[in-house]
C-alpha cells in the first residue's frame, strides 16, 4: 500500500483531494451550472414570441427576466449562505437544483404575466443556493492558487449553458412553442439534480488548508461583517462585481431582443446567435480572466483586481461599436470581443473572495456578492433597460400609444406601420443597451480601489492558526 493509499485509509477525506475525485466533482458542479445558465438563457430567447402571444411590455419582460428572478434570490441568497457554512452544500446544491428546475418547467404552463412571475421567483429561490455552496467546497478541495481556476472551469457551465438553452429555446420553440422549451430544460435538470446527490461527497471545511477539525460552528454574521470591514479590498471587490452584474444581466437579457429587432431575425436565428456570441465570450473571459490574472498574481497577487479593472475600462468602447454596427457578422465579432473583455473580470472576483475570508466565512462572502450582485445588477439592470427601452421606442415612434398600436393591436406584417413600429421598436432596445453600458466605468473604478490593500487583506492560514 503507498502512502498516499495509507493516508487516505486512515482520513477518507483525504480521497476528496486526490484528482480523479476532483475532476468527478468539477465535472458534476459545471453540469449544475449548465443548467442553472439554460434555465436563464431560454426565457431571454423566447421573450419576443412570449411579449407578443401574452402581449406584454418590455418593462414587463424586464421585470420577468430581473426583478421577478432576483427578488428571492437576493433574499434567500445570505440565508442559504449561512446555512453553506453549517449543513451539507453537497445536498443543498442537490435541493436547490430541483427546485429551480421544476420552476422552469413551470412557467410552460404560464397564461399571463403573473405565472410567469411566479415561476420567475421560483427559478430564483432555487439558484440562490448554488454558488455560495459551490464556492465554499471548491476552497476545501483546491489550494489557494487554483481556486479561480477550478471555478473558471466549473463557471464554463456558464457560456454551455447559455447556448445549451438558446439552441433548445430555439429549436423547441420553432418546431412546438416557447412552453415546450421550459419542459425540455426543466426535466433534464431535476435529474442532473439527483446526480449530485448521489456522485458528490461533502468535503471537510478547511480540508485543503490541512485544518484538521476547525471551528464546531462558524463565526456568526456580526463576525463576518467586523472581518469585512476589517478588509477595504472585500468590499471594493463585491461591490465592484455587483455594478458590474447591473450592465453584465442587462446585455444578457436583451441581447437577443436586440438580435431579433436591430438585425431582423426570426426567433430561432436570434437564439442561435445569441447562443453563439455569449457562449464564446463567457468562455473565453472566463478562461483569460481567471488562468490569466493566476498567472499574472505569481508575480503581483494585485493582479485579479487590475485584471478585472482593465477589462470592465475597456469593455463600453466595443460595446458601442457593436451595438451601431451594420453588419450582422461585424455586430457579432464586436459583441465577442466585448464580452470577452468585459467577463475578465467574473473568475478574478470569486477567486479573490474565497482568497480574502478565512473557510467558515467563504460561503457567507460569495453568499452577499449574490445578493449584491442578484438585487443590483439582475433585479434592477433589465428592468432599467426594458424601461428605458420603451421609452425611447415611443418617442422614436412619434405620436399615438406606441404599446397600443404596435404591440396590442399588432399591425399586419409588411404594412408601413408595422415597418414604423418595427423601427421604433429597434432604436428603443439599441439606445437602452449603450446607455446601460457606461456603467462598467464605475465598476472598474471599484477594482482599481480594491487593489491598493488587497496584499494586506489575503487571508492567511499559517497567521490564523497561530493565532488561535
Amino acid at each position: 500500500m503507498s502512502g498516499e493509499d495509507m493516508e487516505a485509509a486512515v482520513d477518507p477525506q483525504q480521497q476528496l483531494l486526490r484528482p480523479a475525485y476532483q475532476r468527478r466533482f468539477i465535472v458534476l458542479m459545471f453540469l449544475v451550472c449548465l443548467f442553472d445558465f439554460a434555465d436563464r438563457a431560454v426565457f431571454a430567447v423566447v421573450a419576443q414570441p412570449i411579449k407578443l402571444e401574452l402581449a406584454l411590455t418590455d418593462f414587463q419582460i424586464g421585470l420577468l427576466q430581473g426583478l421577478a428572478f432576483a427578488l428571492l434570490y437576493s433574499i434567500l441568497g445570505l440565508p442559504l449562505g449561512r446555512l453553506a457554512e453549517r449543513a451539507s452544500r453537497q445536498k443543498i446544491i442537490a435541493a436547490c437544483t430541483a427546485l429551480w428546475s421544476s420552476a422552469t418547467a413551470w412557467c410552460g404552463f404560464a397564461t399571463g404575466f403573473v405565472g410567469l412571475a411566479i415561476g420567475r421567483i421560483g427559478v430564483g429561490m432555487g439558484e440562490a443556493g448554488f454558488l455560495p455552496a459551490c464556492n465554499s467546497m471548491v476552497a476545501d478541495q483546491f489550494p489557494k492558487n487554483r481556486r479561480a481556476s477550478a471555478m473558471s472551469v466549473i463557471m464554463l457551465g456558464t457560456p454551455v449553458g447559455v447556448l445549451t438553452g438558446s439552441l433548445v429555446g430555439g429549436f423547441v420553440s420553432g418546431v412546438a412553442s416557447w412552453r415546450e422549451a421550459f419542459f425540455v430544460l426543466g426535466g433534464a435538470g431535476i435529474f442532473v439534480a439527483l446526480l449530485v446527490l448521489v456522485a458528490v461527497r461533502e468535503p471537510r471545511r478547511g480540508l485543503v488548508d490541512g485544518l484538521a477539525a476547525g471551528p464546531k460552528a462558524p463565526p456568526d454574521f456580526p463576525a463576518f461583517l467586523r472581518t469585512a470591514r476589517r478588509k477595504p479590498a472585500l468590499l471594493f471587490v463585491i461591490a465592484g462585481g455587483s455594478v458590474a452584474g447591473f450592465g453584465m444581466t442587462s446585455i444578457s437579457q436583451f441581447l437577443a431582443v436586440f438580435l431579433a429587432r436591430v438585425h431582423d431575425m426570426e426567433v430561432r436565428e436570434a437564439a442561435a446567435y445569441y447562443g453563439s456570441i455569449s457562449a464564446t465570450f463567457l468562455a473565453l473571459g472566463l478562461l483569460i480572466g481567471s488562468f490569466g490574472t493566476d498567472w499574472l498574481a505569481k508575480r503581483d497577487a494585485r493582479w485579479p483586481a487590475w485584471g478585472a479593472a482593465l477589462g470592465l475600462c475597456t469593455a463600453p468602447f466595443i460595446y458601442f461599436l457593436a451595438f451601431n454596427a451594420e453588419s450582422r457578422l461585424t455586430a457579432a465579432a464586436l459583441l465577442i470581443l466585448a464580452g470577452t473583455t468585459l467577463l475578465i473580470f467574473y473568475g478574478p472576483t470569486s477567486g479573490m473572495i474565497q482568497n480574502l475570508l478565512e473557510p467558515r466565512m467563504r460561503a457567507t462572502g460569495i453568499a452577499c456578492f449574490a445578493l449584491l450582485y442578484t438585487l443590483f445588477g439582475s433585479g434592477l439592470g433589465p428592468p432599467f433597460v426594458g424601461f428605458v427601452s420603451d421609452r425611447m421606442a415611443s418617442a422614436a415612434f412619434g405620436s399615438g400609444d406606441f404599446h397600443r398600436v404596435c404591440v396590442i393591436d399588432a399591425p399586419p406584417a409588411g404594412s408601413a406601420l408595422a415597418e414604423t413600429c418595427a423601427a421604433a421598436s429597434a432604436e428603443g432596445v439599441q439606445s437602452a443597451l449603450l446607455i446601460c453600458v457606461c456603467i462598467f466605468f464605475l465598476a472598474g473604478l471599484f477594482y482599481l480601489l480594491a487593489s491598493r490593500t488587497l496584499n494586506r487583506d489575503y487571508y492567511d492560514p499559517a497567521a490564523a492558526s497561530d493565532g488561535s
